[in-house]
């Protein structure tokens, strides 16, 4: 383990629920990592949703975990706990975290961080654990999704959207992706969806029109589930992944029962670290290579520094972005 930690760090706390503007830097104490841990000096931090959410008092830390926000980061190896044996104080990585990524350090399980990909800068390395922890597990793990088939994923602009177009499209499926304005359809497209604008569009009638979707990923719930359903081809499968609109729904399951329906869904922070560890074994495995291939890259919408974490979060609550969003940590 590396000595030399400063006793307090600099990080974006806040001290009661509400909207962004309750964000403010704070000096807290630096993480020590335990066994099987690595302390990282972040450089960037990824910024999501659920982010928000628990900022807003609707997404509590999981017990243990750090309270400060962030899921996901990039930097350099600052120390390593008893027992480590992936990594060495200096190593570039990029990692999910339990919390606490907003910060200028932060620790995680060593066999949920990766190595940056080659080609790839610090900023879109902090963009990736989150997105492809969460895409390969629910579409390819969860899912099954097989080159050929259909697949419809909502919210296609976002930083999910975005990144399961693109694995999507690698294995070889056929993808459709929802969004609401022109400019967020052309970002689809242009990753290899066939884009539809759900404001002057109903998916259903597109997905019918094509045969049914084989599988599709939701983050809205609500209303859409019984769409959803009626969308999905014969034997289709629905990853519910978020409830954006509402966790709940009236929904007659005998189409389910007469079509041979799957619903099934996750979510990623609760899980073990084993679980979390099998997730970061298969992205070195498969999605890695479509990183450095040139088949997944980041979509950045931008870059805010530490003390903008605010707007960073206003912007992403007013839906007008177009990918990822992530902090810059003083010093990157």
């Amino acid at each position: 383990m590396s000595t030399d930690m400063p006793e307090l760090m600099r990080a974006v706390a806040f001290s009661e629920p509400g909207g962004p503007g309750v964000l403010k830097i704070d000096y807290v104490p630096t993480p020590v990592p335990g066994h099987g841990q690595i302390l990282i000096r972040v450089a960037y931090a990824g910024v999501n949703r659920p982010d928000a959410l628990q900022r807003a008092g609707a997404y509590p830390a999981p017990p243990g975990a750090s309270p400060l926000l962030g899921l996901e980061c990039s930097g350099h190896v600052a120390a390593v706990g008893p027992g480590v044996t992936r990594w060495q104080v200096g190593d570039a990585v990029c990692a999910l975290l339990p919390g606490g990524g907003y910060a200028t350090h932060a620790v995680t399980h060593e066999s949920h961080a990766l190595p940056v990909p080659e080609g790839v800068t610090m900023e879109e390395a902090a963009c990736l654990p989150e997105t492809c922890f969460t895409v390969w597990s629910n579409v390819v793990m969860r899912g099954n999704l097989r080159g050929g088939e259909k697949f419809l994923v909502h919210g296609g602009s976002s930083g999910i959207g975005t990144t399961a177009i693109q694995i999507a499209t690698a294995l070889g499926a056929r993808v459709f992706a929802t969004a609401g304005s022109a400019e967020k359809c052309d970002a689809c497209a242009e990753l290899g969806a066939e884009a539809i604008n759900y404001r002057d569009s109903d998916f259903v009638a597109v997905l019918k029109a094509a045969g049914g979707a084989d599988l599709i990923l939701d983050m809205v719930g609500g209303s859409y589930l019984q769409r959803n359903i009626k969308a999905l081809a014969n034997d289709g499968r629905l990853v519910q992944i978020a409830f954006l609109e509402s966790p709940k729904a009236e929904v007659n399951f005998t189409e389910m029962m007469t079509r041979r329906l799957t619903l099934t869904g996750s979510t990623l922070r609760p899980q073990s670290d084993v679980a979390k560890a099998r997730i970061a074994d298969e992205l070195i495995r498969h999605v890695w290579p479509m990183v450095t291939s040139g088949h997944l890259r980041p979509v950045m919408d931008g870059v805010f520094d530490m003390d903008d974490a605010a707007a960073a979060h206003t912007r992403m609550e007013s839906s007008g972005h177009i990918g990822k969003m992530v902090l810059r940590m003083p010093g990157d």
